[in-house]
């Protein structure tokens, strides 16, 4: 399933960059630009956190957690003001309460729920970039040596697929797929207020970067971007606890698959052996819908232009530009 996706979102972007090549060819004053990027990315979600009340964005950011995140780009300049950007990338998302540093405050209670899980992250989006010091330049065409913030807002598409460990009876230890347990009853018939949630979700990115040009041909970058998304099932985690027999209703008495859910749904916490939640106790916080950012260097290279002979001709004619 896993190399299918990543077959599929790969043919997406190669299609979505080969629309924008043909619809510009012809077009001298467009402007390609391809590269890479990659950096740490970061749950915000129900599981981990902070100490004190769950709170919103790097607020409640749990480093420990923190994995990597890698990706291409490619992008269309009609104007040296704006970008339009599709950008492939891949990484890992991961929670854990056992992680939080506990302080006796209201962090205690998720630390004492003991959930975690990890997925993997496919996402494609397509953005658009602001450099709103292009109209401060004396040429906005000349970008040797020329650093440049920007922000980017866009919309996009992403699959995930959480999990979780499950300890059998011998103790040997598997990662088993949430999504699949109905762990807070989504779907079960005497939950009908849950819906299944699906594993492809739409996303809007947003952030800001800064760019400098080593050349008219190659740059880096840095920016940071964040993703709200429109679910809180990223970590499996949302309203409240189901009861045990639940699960044997739906799955089958005696049945393998409802044994797995109910360890995995509703863990004793650290250290206990029996002591679980009861039904109907809070699990996590519906209010508030999951997202996660990343932090990522973008390696840059344009393609075509004269960018070269104009800046040498321009230097020729004008006075010269004050650069980093």
């Amino acid at each position: 399933m896993k190399q299918v996706l990543h077959t599929y979102l790969t043919r997406i972007f190669f299609s979505l960059t080969l629309i924008f090549a043909i619809n510009s060819l012809g077009q001298a004053q467009m402007k390609f630009e391809t590269g890479i990027n990659v950096g740490p990315s970061n749950f915000l979600g129900d599981l981990g956190g902070t100490m004190g009340k769950g709170r919103t964005f790097i607020k409640d950011n749990n480093f420990a957690m923190t994995r990597l995140m890698k990706g291409v780009f490619f992008s269309v300049a009609p104007t040296e003001f704006v970008n339009f950007r599709v950008s492939l990338s891949f990484g890992r998302l991961e929670g854990a309460d056992s992680v939080i540093n506990g302080k006796g405050g209201m962090e205690e209670m998720r630390k004492f729920r003991n959930l975690s899980f990890r997925s993997n992250i496919a996402e494609l989006y397509a953005g658009a970039e602001f450099y709103p010091t292009v109209f401060f330049e004396q040429d906005g065409n000349d970008v040797f040596h020329k650093i440049r913030p920007y922000g980017i807002i866009g919309v996009g598409v992403f699959h995930f697929n959480p999990q979780t460990v499950y300890t059998d009876p011998s103790g040997n230890k598997q990662w088993v797929n949430l999504h699949d347990l109905h762990t807070e009853g989504q779907g079960m018939p005497n939950h009908p207020d849950r819906k299944q949630y699906s594993l492809t979700q739409v996303n809007v990115p947003y952030g800001i970067g800064i760019k400098y040009f080593i050349s008219e041909k190659f740059n880096i970058g840095f920016e940071i971007i964040n993703r709200k998304t429109f679910t809180d099932y990223i970590d499996d985690v949302s309203t409240k606890y189901v009861a045990d027999q639940d699960f044997y209703n739906y799955f089958g008495a005696g049945s393998h698959t409802a044994d797995i859910a109910v360890q995995v749904a509703n863990r004793p916490p650290q250290g206990a052996i029996t002591k679980r939640f009861e039904a109907g106790s809070q699990r996590g916080t519906p209010t508030n819908n999951d997202a996660y950012y990343a932090t990522t260097v973008k390696l840059g290279i344009r393609l075509g232009g004269d960018g070269e002979s104009n800046r040498h001709s321009l230097n020729k004619t004008r006075c010269p530009i004050i650069r980093f």
